[in-house]
């Protein structure tokens, strides 16, 4: 089957894989742009596996303000290197968990980041985890993703290791 270009520039588009890529898995899968995005995206997640052990001391800090400014959220978000933290894809992420932070008011970074004593004093540890875990909860823009998927679809676009280290959230009266 011959693939055209403007399927692999959606596909591009869409996923953030190279353009050799994106022709090979179309080929691969005649033409079916969602066989393609779904390969592209288990392939995301091989890549953001290797790269989760790599030190990401680069990076930015992000601030939302909410409108009417009751409510504001800073993250330090991490990378390997300066220019990641430059790109477009790097800062609409930090901008996103930011956001997250200020809209669902997360209580820690990582499940292993809850004290045992109140995971254990929790009904539903897993519902726990998406109400005050950030990487377990749902993104506020798209509930079919969790922040950890997020981060992860990131990490295979732009190929380094991203690291939310820290948060904080303000809001007037609480």
């Amino acid at each position: 089957m011959t693939i055209s270009m403007d399927q692999v520039k959606e596909l591009r588009e869409r996923t953030g894989a190279g353009i050799l890529e994106c022709k090979k898995i179309l080929e691969q899968t005649g033409g079916d742009m969602d066989k393609a995005i779904a390969i592209l995206r288990e392939r995301g997640l091989e890549i953001a596996a290797k790269k989760a052990g790599r030190v990401a001391n680069d990076g930015r800090i992000e601030i939302y303000m909410h409108p009417g400014n009751r409510v504001a959220a800073m993250v330090e978000l991490n990378c390997e290197t300066d220019f990641v933290a430059r790109t477009d894809d790097f800062v609409a992420l930090a901008k996103d968990i930011a956001m997250q932070v200020a809209a669902m008011n997360p209580r820690y970074v990582r499940p292993e980041d809850v004290p045992a004593e109140e995971r254990e004093s929790a009904d539903n540890p897993a519902k726990f985890d998406e109400e005050f875990v950030l990487l377990s909860q749902p993104f506020v823009r798209n509930p079919s993703q969790t922040i950890a998927q997020k981060i992860q679809e990131t990490i295979a676009k732009v190929g380094e290791n991203i690291v939310v280290r820290r948060f904080v959230r303000y809001e007037i009266g609480a």
